[in-house]
């Protein structure tokens, strides 16, 4: 209730001071520091390094390995990506006053965002899940059937 409450401002002395609520439109977001970003624990901003490597570790050849800063490095990468479209749909999400991101909001973000090539994969993904009634019962409680496995790869010096 307390975003409810505005400010009283005496109208006009012509009133015998009455006073009347004057309209505000809400603040605006304060933009985070990079103080207040370094203040944050890595695994709080970050996807957690082993869940990238093993996608990495998919993308190459069995034989290949990935250095750590190399690990690191896409580790912040998509990170800063997932946040960044995010951002945008969350953007969009507030201006048409919804409080829920959905599948739809990313794909415009991406678009806005010049990530159009990506976005196109991203709609038949997202066609996918809903044909496979990933929305309703089943996105709440995920089977067997929406799990992608990814074969771990053993190597001795990683």
């Amino acid at each position: 209730m307390a975003d409810s409450l505005q400010p009283i401002i005496p109208r006009d002395e012509s009133h015998h001071g009455s006073l009347s609520i004057a309209p505000q439109d809400p603040p605006e977001p304060v933009p985070i520091t990079e103080q207040e970003v370094g203040e944050y624990r890595e695994q709080d901003r970050f996807l957690p390094i082993a869940n990238v490597s093993r996608i990495m570790k998919a993308s190459v050849p069995p034989t290949a390995k990935i250095a750590k800063d190399a690990k690191e490095c896409v580790q912040e990468c998509v990170s800063e990506f997932i946040s960044f479209i995010t951002s945008e749909a969350a953007e969009k999400c507030q201006l048409e006053k919804r409080k829920t991101i959905g599948g739809e909001d990313i794909l415009y973000a991406m678009g806005t965002l010049g990530f159009d090539q990506y976005a196109e994969t991203l709609k038949i993904h997202l066609a996918k899940l809903r044909q496979s009634g990933a929305n309703g019962a089943a996105a709440s409680n995920p089977g067997p059937h929406r799990e992608q496995h990814i074969e771990p790869r053993l190597d001795p010096e990683s």
